[in-house]
């Protein structure tokens, strides 16, 4: 069964970028208000207490909820779906809209660092336990248009609790991000060895 959420998330993401491009008259937009008034009294009738990033399921495991890049309730999520290949190169394609912009046309330079940032980590991170991000160092080699996009991450080299990785964002095979970082998994999740 699919999470009854997502219809409702995917609604909310195409809301904002409706919000942001409409040009419809005053009247539109106050029968839109009160709509929208009327969904937040239904939904905020009970809402979850504590954190919001992360829920345990029935079956144990766990599924993101608020995560910015990755949650599955979280509508200015994109959201990013991460894939790892057998060669350890972590990736995702995104399409980002005018939620996203910065520059006219582009995608700010602060979402580009949080895709990244991500990504990165998740080079880090092991079925066990999680890695922190040290240090992020980016470069904006050119604008990155909105649109469909790739990131990819690779791991440079490990040394004890640390991974030091490197990535880029892509917009048709071009290179318009560059990032490296260094990612700390905690002491209680040091490997073996």
């Amino acid at each position: 069964m699919s999470d009854p959420h997502e219809p409702l998330t995917e609604s909310v993401r195409s809301l904002i970028d409706a919000v942001i491009r409409t040009e419809v008259d005053s009247d539109q937009i106050a029968a839109a208000h009160t709509h929208v008034t009327a969904a937040l009294e239904i939904l905020g009738a009970q809402l979850m207490p504590g954190s919001f990033g992360v829920r345990v399921t029935p079956d144990g495991s766990s599924e993101p909820c608020g995560n910015v890049l990755i949650g599955q309730r979280n509508a200015i999520a994109p959201p990013l779906t991460v894939d790892r290949d057998a060669d350890g190169l972590v990736s995702t394609e995104v399409d980002l809209g005018a939620a996203y912009e910065g520059p006219v046309g582009h995608v700010h330079g602060g979402v580009c660092s949080l895709i990244l940032d991500h990504l990165l980590g998740a080079t880090a991170h092991r079925p066990d336990g999680p890695a922190f991000t040290g240090t992020l160092q980016l470069r904006y080699v050119r604008p990155t248009p909105l649109g469909r996009l790739r990131a990819e991450a690779w791991v440079e080299h490990e040394d004890g609790r640390k991974t030091y990785a490197r990535g880029r964002i892509l917009c048709a095979g071009q290179t318009t991000v560059e990032a490296q970082g260094v990612f700390i998994r905690p002491k209680a999740h040091r490997p073996a060895g």
